[in-house]
């Protein structure tokens, strides 16, 4: 498999910079926290398994639990019913959570700009947003607030397809378009023999809808009650993402075996 790097190392500091300053050392009793990623172990999630791997949150007092995520445990309820201290989601679904009245507050913007994007074949037809009239299109059950948000901008209906996993059922021609980030689910397109000729890609944060990913988030009773806890896991995280960024083949070997323990 080849190995690839992207230009995304300057996107992914968060808003703590002023954390990552220092990194003393703890002693004593570590604390205990749990931390639920919004999907499967994957690379979207490196910087907090190498944190750990490479004691990063011991560093800084903390043992750090780090849960399964993906459908089976999705990340917005886990944090709402109290199942875990600290979750990764979408700026999108934070305000949904908040605005249902979950008191959940970001305290670090990993990622910086949003990789969301709706794929069609040109074949089908699709070559602006007024082209999805009628079209059926795969969305992600989790994630349809920008999606939903793109199609009420541009005032066309389309039939939506609860998408799953994979994009196996635009492969096979089941929908006409797809959701994917761009550095995942347009990559395993293109492995699969599709040319990027043939793709039409709406990135949507090109179109006004720039709601990035990936932010770290707690309760505010959590925030309020041990910030020194919060800051402490933000600041190990960083550090996580910075070394994965500075150590890519090592990083790589380390979301491996997550990936494999999940099998």
């Amino acid at each position: 498999m080849k190995r690839k790097q992207t230009a995304a190392t300057p996107a992914i500091i968060g808003l703590w910079i002023w954390a990552v300053l220092s990194f003393p050392a703890i002693a004593g009793e570590l604390t205990p926290v749990t931390f639920l990623p919004q999907w499967s172990p994957q690379s979207q999630f490196a910087g907090y398994y190498v944190a750990q791997a490479k004691e990063f949150y011991k560093q800084q007092g903390l043992s750090v639990n780090i849960l399964h995520g993906g459908p089976g445990q999705p990340a917005g309820p886990g944090l709402a019913t109290k199942k875990t201290d600290f979750a990764t989601l979408f700026l999108t679904d934070g305000i949904a959570l908040r605005d249902q009245g979950v008191p959940l507050v970001n305290v670090a913007q990993i990622v910086q700009r949003s990789a969301l994007m709706l794929v069609a074949r040109k074949k089908s037809g699709i070559e602006t947003p007024a082209d999805f009239e009628g079209k059926r299109v795969s969305v992600w059950d989790d994630f349809r607030l920008q999606p939903q948000a793109f199609f009420r901008q541009n005032q066309v209906e389309v039939t939506i397809i609860s998408q799953g996993y994979t994009v196996n059922l635009f492969l096979m021609g089941g929908v006409d378009a797809a959701s994917a980030m761009w550095y995942n689910e347009y990559y395993a397109i293109l492995n699969a023999g599709i040319d990027a000729e043939e793709l039409k890609t709406f990135l949507l944060a090109d179109h006004g809808l720039n709601f990035p990913e990936d932010g770290i988030y707690c309760r505010q009773e959590t925030l309020m009650r041990n910030p020194e806890t919060v800051k402490a896991f933000v600041r190990a995280s960083i550090r996580g993402w910075q070394y994965a960024f500075d150590h890519p083949e090592e990083a790589l070997d380390i979301v491996m075996a997550r990936v494999n323990e999940a099998n």
